[in-house]
């Protein structure tokens, strides 16, 4: 089934025009037009294991349990995810930096009794298995360092030394990391394009890659790919005042996950960012 063919289906009306959109680890994106002219977003995969109804629980998990502003989901299943569409671009004013700080914020403090979420969920093309932990650096080791080792090593993309390198830092890395008091929801995948602003105002987040975690991890991700400038900073510490070491330290070690995450989907220079983490911390 082609993708026009799958929408008309899906929502039971002809479409009006379709037209491809930039984006998306997982399948081809769309912008599409009802008939009556309502602008929607799709999602389509057509490979063997399509997962687009993950995304789509993701959106509607926080449409139903926070305030953060994310598109409403009309229609999921695997190879479909039919989506409302968001006005904004992904350029922030001063202005729509201190809004995504203050939506972040507020989603940061959301919390559960574990680490890890109520089903499985995905980073980019990739699983997060969340498996219910109290250990929250347990967690982070386990069920994302290693998880995402593996997956560099399944692929090839991760050298194997590696490997003795990354255990012996997770094996020592409470002299850094300390146990948080709660966890966090984070979004998980906050970079440029995952974000639309108009008029000063964040208008959605897209692309969630949703778990109960801490809320450093989302800033060290943020702080990796330069998502926001140090407005955004300003702003979130004035809500939610970090621990001294968070920029001097920890970000460093909570990047590691996004990075690895880059190494499973592309290779090439994550790999040297990797080690430069490593380095940074003897190993």
């Amino acid at each position: 089934m082609d993708v026009r063919m799958a929408v008309e289906t899906a929502v039971s009306t002809q479409l009006q025009a379709i037209s491809p959109l930039s984006g998306g680890q997982i399948g081809q994106v769309y912008r599409v037009q009802l008939a009556d002219d309502t602008p929607l977003v799709v999602k389509f995969d057509d490979g063997p294991e399509p997962q687009l109804d993950i995304e789509g629980a993701m959106l509607r998990y926080l449409a139903e349990h926070t305030e953060l502003p994310v598109p409403g989901v009309i229609h999921s299943e695997p190879h479909l995810l039919i989506m409302e569409f968001m006005p904004g671009r992904s350029h922030f004013s001063p202005q729509a930096e201190a809004n995504a700080a203050e939506h972040l914020a507020a989603l940061h403090g959301v919390t559960a009794p574990t680490f890890g979420f109520p089903f499985m969920t995905l980073i980019g093309a990739f699983t997060q298995p969340n498996d219910p932990t109290e250990s929250w650096l347990e967690f982070f080791r386990e069920q994302r360092i290693f998880h995402l080792m593996d997956e560099g090593l399944r692929l090839g993309r991760l050298p194997q030394s590696f490997v003795p390198r990354l255990e012996r830092l997770c094996g020592q890395w409470e002299q850094w990391l300390a146990e948080p008091e709660r966890s966090s929801l984070i979004h998980g995948d906050v970079w440029t394009s995952n974000v639309l602003a108009e008029n000063g105002r964040i208008t959605a987040f897209l692309d969630p890659a949703l778990y109960f975690g801490i809320d450093e991890m989302e800033l060290a991700y943020i702080a990796l790919f330069n998502s926001f400038s140090t407005l955004f900073f300003q702003r979130y510490e004035e809500i939610r005042p970090l621990p001294p070491g968070f920029y001097e330290e920890r970000r460093h070690l909570y990047s590691l996950y996004p990075l690895l995450s880059h190494v499973c989907h592309f290779g090439g220079s994550y790999v040297g960012m990797v080690d430069s983490v490593l380095r940074r911390f003897g190993f």
